[in-house]
């Protein structure tokens, strides 16, 4: 398929259902720069890291919830082309939660289809993934030609939902407007690899602050594990070449749109080991990827276990003190079996070449966390803080509280190594006076290489002492 950039988008009217997410807004921003008459952001959320962005490049953005009708309805009115990127329950806690897995990923693209249908809305690209076909067993350069992974067979909603819906979008793909005129639907689904990219939010977050934790203990598999991944604006890129594979109405190529009814899987085209692929990322960020690996039968009893114990907690799963859990069945498939797919299809129908290699992509995600991480409050693993925490709430329960509880025996411990009471109350106060002092001198030197964060520095180093302080040094020194 050759056309011109801008083909079917330059005054044309486009939804794109979750565009204040990081797609959902690279997406909405590269419609703006190629001429879309009119883009609309359309969220369940009201703000997001990129709203301001999009309010300046002159999107829309419209509150409301994919799965009531009538929101939809409304934002899709006068639309030319959907984009259907919302979705719900792709990681952690969120795929727990069965029932709004299926309100928003099944009765949500049910919503979008009919809107498009009542509207006369003739182009729909919904995003998919490749989990439709693959469910934990190994896939070698697969194509649009598998089969569904069998729908009861989903190790989670999320798979299994998404399955359903891509399969409703794609049967959808024909059928006649509801107000009887000739013309039709045409739809199209996009499968992408792991997405990554500058602010991508819901993976690479989640890996770093469990690296920079200490929580990141294992790697999961053999080294010769494979698995695709897509930059931000090769998916982006993907999308648009889909819309215009939609269109019926280029002049020497009437009839059946080229992308009608079509899969099409989409990545860099480099396979890689996870592992080794987040590696440089890790490093640039000084931390280290675990040395120890797991294998798959062991990582999948774990991962087991805290989806019982997750499913037990089910009634708190949306509140904040609940942490995501370490490693979830599917997500042990990711990374633990190799599974990775050709985009030769995408390549000859859609035009599809990635622009970006992976190795840009690499460079351009590294050097945005870099800079995330110098604006940010630095902190050592979760160890330390609990050796310093607990090690300090101890000497001063032994050395000061009344008997009461536990601490005739906390007392006891610490008086079998320091042997005398002035001793635990001498270490205590020089502990705390090294605290203050570390602290003090914390703030002053982050005045200077970081004064945003310079009362964080000097909280942190006051509760961790030398652990926080180390950090800081090390970052005057950089």
């Amino acid at each position: 398929m050759h056309l011109s950039e801008n083909e079917g988008i330059e005054k044309y009217s486009f939804v794109v259902t979750g565009g204040l997410g990081f797609i959902g807004a690279a997406l909405c921003l590269e419609l703006v720069r190629r001429g879309a008459r009119l883009v609309k952001a359309f969220d369940l959320r009201t703000h997001s890291p990129w709203s301001s962005q999009l309010t300046q490049y002159g999107v829309h953005l419209i509150q409301g919830d994919i799965t009531n009708k009538q929101h939809v309805q409304k934002a899709l009115r006068g639309s030319d082309c959907v984009f259907h990127l919302a979705s719900y329950g792709m990681s952690g806690k969120e795929m727990l939660q069965y029932s709004r897995v299926d309100e928003v990923n099944i009765n949500g693209t049910c919503h979008i289809i009919d809107a498009c249908l009542d509207h006369q809305i003739k182009r729909l690209v919904y995003v998919s993934t490749p989990n439709v076909v693959y469910g934990g067993k190994e896939i070698v350069n697969g194509n649009e030609n598998l089969p569904y992974f069998p729908i009861d067979d989903h190790v989670d909603p999320y798979g299994r939902s998404k399955s359903i819906a891509e399969q409703l979008v794609l049967k959808s793909n024909g059928r006649p407007f509801t107000k009887k005129n000739g013309k039709c639907l045409y739809t199209c689904a996009i499968r992408p690899a792991a997405i990554y990219g500058p602010g991508e939010e819901r993976h690479l977050p989640r890996i770093i602050t469990l690296t920079k934790l200490g929580l990141f203990p294992f790697k999961i598999g053999s080294p010769n594990v494979k698995s695709d991944w897509v930059y931000v604006d090769n998916l982006v890129l993907a999308l648009l070449l889909a819309s215009m594979g939609l269109l019926d109405d280029i002049p020497g190529r009437e009839g059946l749109p080229i992308a009608a009814g079509q899969p099409y899987f989409i990545s860099d085209g480099s396979p890689i080991n996870s592992f080794e692929f987040l590696r440089p990322l890790l490093k640039s960020l000084d931390y280290d990827l675990p040395k120890t690996s797991l294998a798959v039968s062991h990582a999948l009893l774990l991962g087991k276990i805290f989806w019982a114990f997750y499913s037990f907690l089910y009634p708190w799963l949306n509140s904040r003190w609940l942490p995501q859990p370490l490693i979830l069945p599917t997500e042990v498939y990711k990374v633990g079996v190799t599974h990775y797919f050709s985009f030769l299809k995408a390549k000859e129908e859609l035009g599809y070449v990635p622009m970006v290699s992976s190795k840009e992509g690499m460079a351009a995600t590294i050097a945005y966390w870099q800079e995330r991480k110098r604006r940010s409050l630095d902190g050592p693993t979760i160890w330390a803080w609990l050796f310093c925490v607990i090690g300090m709430s101890a000497l001063f329960a032994a050395a000061y509280l009344p008997d009461y509880g536990p601490i005739p025996f906390i007392r006891a411990v610490h008086l079998f190594f320091f042997r005398s009471m002035l001793a635990l109350k001498v270490i205590f106060v020089l502990a705390a006076a090294a605290h203050i002092g570390e602290a003090i001198y914390a703030w002053n030197v982050a005045k200077t290489i970081d004064p945003a964060n310079a009362r964080g520095w000097f909280w942190q180093t006051f509760a961790l002492g030398i652990f926080s302080l180390r950090l800081l040094l090390k970052r005057a020194k950089k």
